[in-house]
C-alpha cells in the first residue's frame, strides 16, 4: 500500500481506505477461484494496482465520461481506475464466470457505484464508450477487430504492453502513441511496460 502513497498522495482518505482494502479482499478471493498468480498475489499493489494507475498518468478521465475494460479478468485495471475516478462509469467485462463473479464481489465489497460487471464476450458487446481500456488480452490488431464497432469517433483504445510492440503497431503507427510506463514508475517491474494509446481511425 505504500507504493500507491508514494506516487499518489493526493487520494482522499475514502480512496485510500478502499485501495487499503484490496489485498485481504484479493487474497481470501484467491484462494477460492484464481483470479491472479499465485506468486503475484504478494507484490499485488506494485504488479496490478499501480500498474492499472499507470493510465492515470498519461490522461484524465473527465467527470461524466464511460470507459469499458475489455477481458478485465481479476478486475485490472477496472478496479483501481474505478478508484482512483470515482465520477467516471466503468464496464468491466470478462467471458469467464468465476472471474467476473469475483469481480463483483470486490465491487460490493467496496462500495463502488460507478461500476459494472458483465460476463460477456467483446465480440457480443453492444454500445459505445469514449475510452475502451485493456491489458494484455491479445494482440492488439484482434483488439481493434473486437472492439472498434464500441469506439465513440473520439475515443481512445488505451492497451497495456510488456516487451517489443514495433511489429505489432505497424498498422496503427499513424494513430497510436507509445508511453513508457518507467516514464512515472522507477520500479524495475515497469522498465519495459508501456500504454498504447490508439486514437480512432
Amino acid at each position: 500500500m505504500e507504493i500507491i502513497n508514494k506516487y499518489f498522495p493526493h487520494f482522499s482518505e475514502q480512496q485510500y481506505q478502499q485501495f487499503s482494502k484490496l489485498f485481504l479482499l484479493y487474497k481470501e478471493w484467491n484462494n477460492k477461484i484464481n483470479v491472479i498468480s499465485r506468486k503475484d498475489i504478494d507484490f499485488l499493489y506494485e504488479r496490478h494496482v499501480l500498474h492499472s494507475l499507470a493510465i492515470s498518468c498519461v490522461l484524465s478521465f473527465e467527470d461524466g465520461s464511460v470507459v469499458l475494460d475489455v477481458g478485465t479478468g481479476g478486475g485490472f485495471p477496472g478496479i483501481p481506475l474505478a478508484i482512483a475516478f470515482p465520477n467516471v462509469q466503468f464496464t468491466l467485462i470478462d467471458s469467464i464466470g468465476k472471474k467476473i463473479f469475483v469481480v463483483q464481489q470486490i465491487i460490493n465489497s467496496l462500495g463502488l457505484n460507478n461500476v459494472v460487471a458483465q460476463r460477456i464476450n467483446a465480440k457480443e458487446l453492444k454500445g459505445k464508450y469514449q475510452y475502451i481500456v485493456s491489458r494484455a488480452v491479445c494482440k492488439l490488431e484482434e483488439l481493434v477487430s473486437m472492439t472498434k464497432k464500441n469506439w465513440t469517433s473520439e475515443g481512445k483504445l488505451i492497451v497495456f504492453k510488456g516487451g517489443e510492440v514495433t511489429e505489432e503497431l505497424n498498422r496503427f503507427k499513424n494513430y497510436a502513441n507509445v508511453v513508457p510506463i518507467a516514464n512515472y514508475f522507477k520500479e524495475p517491474f515497469f522498465e519495459t511496460k508501456k500504454i498504447i494509446l490508439l486514437s480512432y481511425f
